[in-house]
């Protein structure tokens, strides 16, 4: 693979993340006041997410990460989700979370890496993540974006965050565009966000994706059955 940097030597993902190339990923999350929030049931989740055929997680909270990690070896990827002051910034945004989600037992770790107003600057996240013994993961919303997160060091980006920065496109399906224009610049790249089909977790492989993170489809039937609600009450 081309590096994504003018004159820079192949860009080769860390082996932790090169054996995932093809994988399902399966992002194991509950909304606060969800009754699936217990983390006996992210456990019993990502149990049923395994046994279906996932090959890693994605969790977003130490507490989670520690009682899936205790009873698989599977690689996960894992996150906090905290509001902080003075920033939209929601994901992983301090070098402390990122510190507490690789001792709790992360292989990766992911951050928002997007234009937003932040507290804490891309590269030191991902130096945090690095110095923990850990990869990091830039949630990423545009092209862009991802160009400065591997500038800043970071061992790959998702495309997480499209939709959900102003700068990036409001639609209700995949952004497959951002994915084209990652595969066409050699960047690798996780595909993740509205993936609620195989046929469109396929499709996201097929354009370029190395693996896809596929959420709410699978472990938030609230969500599937809003969308079931919806469809039935109609415009």
């Amino acid at each position: 693979m081309n590096s994504p940097f003018p004159g820079g030597a192949p860009f080769p993902l860390p082996g932790r993340l090169a054996a995932l190339r093809g994988a399902l990923i399966v992002s194991v999350q509950a909304d606060d006041g969800s009754p699936l929030r217990e983390v006996t049931h992210i456990v019993a989740l990502s149990r049923a997410a395994l046994l279906g055929g996932a090959a890693a997680l994605r969790l977003r909270s130490p507490g989670d990460i520690r009682a899936v990690r205790a009873v698989t070896d599977v690689p996960v990827i894992g996150l906090t989700k905290q509001a902080q002051p003075d920033s939209p910034v929601y994901i992983t945004a301090t070098p402390a979370e990122v510190t507490a989600v690789a001792q709790a037992g992360a292989d990766v770790v992911a951050f928002d890496g997007t234009d937003l107003p932040r507290p804490h600057p891309v590269a030191a996240l991902v130096a945090a993540a690095h110095a923990a013994g850990a990869l990091a993961m830039a949630d990423i919303s545009t092209l862009d974006e991802a160009r400065a997160a591997y500038a800043a060091g970071a061992d790959i980006v998702g495309t997480t965050m499209s939709g959900y920065t102003p700068h990036s496109p409001q639609q209700p399906g995949p952004d497959f565009a951002l994915m084209r224009a990652l595969h066409a610049g050699g960047l690798p790249f996780i595909a993740e966000g509205r993936l609620n089909s195989p046929e469109l977790a396929a499709q996201a492989l097929a354009t370029g994706a190395h693996a896809v993170v596929v959420g709410s489809a699978i472990t938030r039937p609230d969500h599937v059955t809003r969308w079931f609600a919806d469809a039935l009450r109609g415009p």
